[in-house]
């Protein structure tokens, strides 16, 4: 599956886009560092979204009437 994002101006598309040849060493180690703890905090809402829909698809199940 392929990500688009919402518009051209979101902010992983601009970051995908901008060149890193004028980074340092230490500035692309910092951008991983910054970049890693932001996938960790995207993973962690992902998860919480999962659980949330999963229970409202239990809560509003419909219900078998035999």
């Amino acid at each position: 599956m392929l990500f688009r994002s919402r518009t051209r101006d979101d902010a992983a598309a601009r970051l995908a886009g901008e060149p890193l040849d004028t980074y340092s060493q230490d500035e692309l180690t910092a951008r991983i560092a910054l970049l890693t703890t932001e996938i960790e905090r995207v993973k962690a809402h992902h998860a919480r979204a999962t659980d949330h829909r999963r229970f409202a698809d239990t809560l509003f199940k419909p219900r078998d009437t035999d």
